[in-house]
C-alpha cells in the first residue's frame, strides 16, 4: 500500500492479515519515532556542522532512511532481507532521493565503513549491534529498543542476558528500562574508548528511544562509567535510593518501612537522559503540524522532557494516594505542595499521573496530605 509520512510518499507492506507476517515490516506506529529522528537529526546537523553521513542499519521498507535523504543526509540504508532491499531502493526513487542501499548484514557494514550518524532500529534488543555501531560511529549513535519486557524486569532471565545487568519490575518500569539500556550502551561504547551522553531519550508506548552524542576519548568513557550505579527499592512502601558505582551494596531493610522486601537493580545509568537545550531545539524542528503527523504530540513529549527533573526514578501519584487509603488531587496542585514544602518537583513523561521529585516516600505524604484528605 501507498503511504505518505513526512513529506514523502512511499511504497509499504500492507497491514498483517489472517496471521500471515509480511516479510518486510512496516509499522504505523511508530511515526513519532521517525518524527523525532528527522527533527533530532535537523537540530543535531546545527550542533555538528560536519555531520553528512547517516546509517539507517536495518531498513525495512526504508522509509526513516527516505525520510533522511529527503532532507539532505547522505544516506546508506541497509538490509539482510532482499524484499527489503529492493523496496527501499524503489522509494528512494520514487521520491527522487539519492541514497545507497547495501544488502547486507548492519553489523558486517558498519565494521566496513565509517558514519557520522547511525540508526539502530531492529526487532527486540538493539546489543547484538551496540559494539560494532560505537566502534564505527563519529558523531551520533540512535538506538531504538522494543524489548521492553526484559528492559524492565517483566521477563527477568531475557534481561540479565541481553543487558548484562539487573532489572527490577517496580511501578516506575518504563524507566527502569530507560535507565537499563542507556547502561549497556555505555558499557559497549566505553570498551572502544568513546564516551556517550544521552541528548534525547523517550520511552513511549512499547518502545524506549535514545540519542548518544559520542566523544572519541578514554577519559570521556570513563566519565560516562562513573554515571552508573544501583537503584534499591522496597516493594512494601515504594521508597527508593541510589548509589554511584559498579560494586552493589544491597540494602536489606527498608530505612522507611522497615521491610525486608527491598530489591536491587543495576547497574543503571543514573545521570541525565536529555540535554534540555537540545530538546529544545528538536522542539523548535516540530514547529511545522503539516509536515509531522505528530507533530502535537512530539511538541508535548519534548517540553515535559525539558522540564523533567534528573532524579533517576519516577513515583505514580495514584499509585501512592492508594497506598496511603487518600485520594487523589489535581496533579498540578500535588506537585504545588511539594514545591511549596521546600522540594523540587516536576511531571514525567512516562504517564499523566507520574512525577519526579528529590522528596522521600515519607516528606512526599507529609508535604501533600493536608490536600489529599
Amino acid at each position: 500500500m501507498r503511504v505518505t509520512e513526512g513529506g514523502v510518499e512511499l511504497e509499504v507492506p500492507g497491514e498483517q492479515t489472517d496471521g500471515v507476517e509480511e516479510s518486510v515490516f512496516y509499522n504505523p506506529r511508530q511515526e513519532l519515532n521517525r518524527d523525532l529522528t528527522i527533527a533530532t537529526l535537523r537540530a543535531y546537523r546545527d550542533r555538528e556542522e560536519r555531520a553528512e553521513s547517516y546509517l539507517d542499519a536495518m531498513t525495512a521498507s526504508g522509509i526513516r532512511g527516505v525520510r533522511a535523504a529527503a532532507d539532505g543526509w547522505e544516506v546508506t540504508c541497509s538490509d539482510v532481507n532482499e524484499d527489503a532491499v529492493e523496496l527501499a531502493r524503489s522509494n528512494l526513487a520514487r521520491n527522487d532521493c539519492e541514497g545507497t542501499v547495501e544488502h547486507r548484514n548492519g553489523n558486517a557494514l558498519m565494521h566496513e565503513q565509517v558514519f557520522d550518524v547511525i540508526d539502530l532500529d531492529p526487532y527486540g534488543t538493539p546489543m547484538p549491534f551496540a559494539d560494532a555501531a560505537f566502534a564505527n560511529c563519529r558523531d551520533l549513535v540512535c538506538v531504538t529498543a522494543t524489548d521492553t519486557a526484559p528492559l524492565c524486569g517483566a521477563h527477568f532471565n531475557s534481561g540479565v542476558r541481553s543487558y548484562a545487568a539487573v532489572p527490577r519490575n517496580t511501578d516506575y518500569h518504563a524507566e527502569m528500562g530507560v535507565r537499563i539500556l542507556l547502561s549497556a550502551l555505555a558499557r559497549s561504547a566505553a570498551r572502544f574508548d568513546v564516551g556517550v551522553e544521552p541528548i534525547l531519550t523517550h520511552a513511549t508506548s512499547h518502545y524506549v528511544r535514545t540519542y548518544l552524542e559520542l566523544e572519541h576519548k578514554a577519559t570521556s568513557a570513563d566519565a560516562a562509567v562513573d554515571e552508573l550505579g544501583y537503584i534499591h527499592h522496597c516493594e512494601d512502601c515504594l521508597y527508593r535510593e541510589h548509589e554511584n558505582g559498579l560494586i552493589a551494596d544491597p540494602v536489606e531493610t527498608c530505612p522507611h518501612c522497615d521491610g525486608n522486601r527491598m530489591l536491587t537493580a543495576g547497574p543503571v545509568w543514573l545521570g541525565s537522559i536529555r540535554d534540555p537545550e537540545f530538546v529544545a531545539a528538536v522542539r523548535e524542528e516540530v514547529s511545522a503540524p503539516d509536515e509531522f503527523g505528530t507533530a502535537e504530540k512530539a511538541r508535548e513529549l519534548c517540553i515535559e522532557l525539558e522540564s523533567e527533573l534528573d532524579e533517576p526514578t519516577h513515583y505514580d501519584q495514584h499509585k501512592l494516594c492508594r497506598n496511603w487509603g487518600l485520594p487523589a488531587n489535581a496533579m498540578d496542585d500535588f506537585l504545588a505542595d511539594l514545591r511549596e514544602a521546600g522540594y523540587e518537583a516536576s511531571r514525567a513523561h512516562y504517564g499523566g499521573t507520574t512525577f519526579k521529585t528529590d522528596a522521600s516516600v515519607d516528606e512526599i505524604r507529609t508535604a501533600t496530605a493536608d490536600n489529599l484528605v
